[in-house]
């Protein structure tokens, strides 16, 4: 595979790695369509034209999906390090979008398509670091594991394999490619800041129910269990979770304060010098980039009600989405969606079962080694931890005792972040330094060097 370029401000094209980027982008990589086993068999094939051993090759499946791990065996023995990325994503509609979903479209300095972002450049971009350290003889001084994930989007069974295999068990620790980055300036494109993913907030899910005996629709009742579901979802988006920090967050806080104009620069810096000023708490919690992390948030994300147009609904349902800040029990913030709602006639219910993951402290010689790579194309660029308002595979791999940074080495205005959403997309120069990026921290954290 070509190498990028090592001049410091550019990333050079890499006409082999946009060859793989085109291809995963194609496979419908959501839950239900079964193309994890398709991607990963297309994965394996590259490697092995490369020349990987099929002995640093293994596979493991869970129902429809198939997740890989590839090794790259180290000099020494000691404590692997392992990168991981997910190959799955949230569907897609392709008669909602722009263009094609499934198809790599490269228009107007952004490259288009499901994926582009969220995850398959971090696929993408772990293929091209186990390529270039083969092509350019080099063998890290312990074992690298790439974890291919199957299933980061849904239930996160595979990754919880990748976490117990025998490569990857007691890992020093994990680089996680789907999160961490860059923010630009939203007016002019400059870098603000770079963030290192050190923790995340706990993903929990409540289904509230309302029953009602029904009836004719042309005998309207007042009970409705539509309208008396909806009354309690006011009351949940009415609802304000108590503003809450630590060390991390108003570190995180105060340096994008730094970094960032106007009043929601101001808010920032006014919270991280003291996180009970109300009014900068206020300020912060309009803010959709800042408001997970200050404080726990639950919001409503599916509906499901009635049986027939012309009959009373017996059952309504919704579904409502929670990230806990970490430390906050999952039973508190069900307790608190009960008080609020304050109707006994809703059931709330929680979804599977929520696993919180503990933070993870950060690492002079990790931070030292993201520092370096993000400096050679954006020198001078402040690197601060951050919590993560989202979910990721990280809470799996901190959970089994692996510490676990995210660094994906992409940069993006957050106006521009369509993660999850209609015509996800990603500049095309931020692509290219995400590989060079996470080839520098493979090199250099593992001791890479050539072989004699």
């Amino acid at each position: 595979m070509a190498a990028t370029t090592s001049t410091a401000g550019t990333a050079a094209p890499d006409a082999a790695a946009r060859e793989i980027y085109a291809h995963v982008i194609q496979f419908r990589t959501s839950a239900g369509h079964g193309q994890t086993p398709a991607m990963v068999d297309y994965l394996k094939d590259v490697l092995t034209r490369a020349g990987v051993p099929a002995s640093d090759i293994t596979t493991l499946d869970h129902g429809e999906a198939r997740s890989m791990i590839v090794r790259v065996p180290g000099r020494e023995r000691g404590k692997p390090i392992l990168f991981s990325a997910h190959m799955d994503v949230v569907d897609a509609r392709p008669e909602e979008w722009e263009r094609s979903p499934f198809e790599l479209i490269e228009e107007n300095g952004n490259f288009y398509g499901r994926g582009t972002s969220d995850n398959k450049a971090g696929v993408v971009a772990m293929m091209s670091t186990i390529l270039r350290l083969r092509a350019e003889g080099l063998q890290p001084s312990r074992d690298l594991v790439f974890g291919f994930v199957a299933d980061e989007e849904t239930g996160m069974e595979t990754t919880r394999l990748i976490a117990g295999h025998e490569w990857v068990r007691g890992a020093e620790f994990a680089i996680n490619t789907d999160a961490g980055g860059g923010l630009l300036d939203d007016a002019t494109g400059k870098p603000l800041i770079y963030l290192v993913q050190g923790a995340e907030k706990t993903y929990a899910s409540f289904v509230l129910t309302v029953t009602n005996p029904g009836g004719h629709s042309s005998r309207p009742r007042s009970d409705n269990a539509i309208y008396q579901l909806v009354r309690a979802l006011g009351r949940v988006e009415a609802y304000r979770f108590p503003v809450m920090s630590n060390d991390l967050t108003r570190a995180y806080l105060g340096a994008v304060g730094q970094a960032q104009e106007g009043e929601v620069g101001a808010a920032l810096r006014r919270f991280a010098a003291d996180p009970n000023d109300a009014a900068a708490a206020e300020a912060l919690a309009k803010s959709p980039e800042f408001v997970g992390t200050t404080r726990t948030t639950c919001v409503a994300t599916m509906l499901e009600a009635g049986h027939a147009e012309n009959a009373l609904p017996q059952t309504a349902k919704a579904t409502v989405n929670c990230r806990i800040f970490p430390g906050v029990p999952v039973e508190s913030v069900s307790e608190a969606l009960v008080a609020a709602i304050g109707d006994d006639g809703v059931k709330i219910a929680t979804l599977d079962t929520p696993e919180a993951s503990p933070v993870s402290e950060m690492r002079s010689e990790v931070m030292a080694a993201i520092r370096r790579a993000v400096h050679h194309y954006h020198p001078g660029v402040p690197v601060v931890p951050y919590l993560e308002s989202g979910g990721t595979d990280g809470k799996v791999y901190r959970t089994a005792g692996i510490p676990t940074f995210a660094s994906s080495g992409l940069f993006a205005k957050p106006s521009e972040m369509y993660a999850h959403g209609l015509n996800e997309r990603l500049p095309v120069t931020s692509f290219y330094e995400g590989l060079e990026h996470n080839y520098r921290l493979a090199v250099e954290l593992g001791g890479a060097r050539r072989q004699p």
